[in-house]
């Protein structure tokens, strides 16, 4: 995977008072920023795994502890969809 790196600036004392090193912060940024444009619905579940760095399955997991929908679909696109088969 190609990938791009972005630089954010946060105060010298988050590690600390976080109590995570900056590996498990950088971790736990990805996988809020996968999250959060997942439920915008601005990417795909299997970008959003790819962002967080996770199997597709893995962050399904994550998905479901958050308690975020898997699937984005309404009721109404099911109705649609249901109907164009019939």
């Amino acid at each position: 995977m190609d990938t791009q790196n972005i630089t954010i600036d946060l105060p010298k004392d988050i590690l600390l008072t976080l109590n995570e090193n900056e590996s498990e912060l950088r971790k736990q940024i990805k996988i809020s920023l996968a999250i959060r444009l997942y439920r915008m619905q601005k990417i795909t579940i299997g970008k959003a795994a790819q962002i967080a760095g996770l199997s597709r399955y893995d962050f399904e997991i994550v998905l479901s502890e958050n308690e975020v929908p898997i699937s984005t679909l309404t009721i109404e696109d099911i109705i649609n969809d249901s109907q164009k088969l019939g």
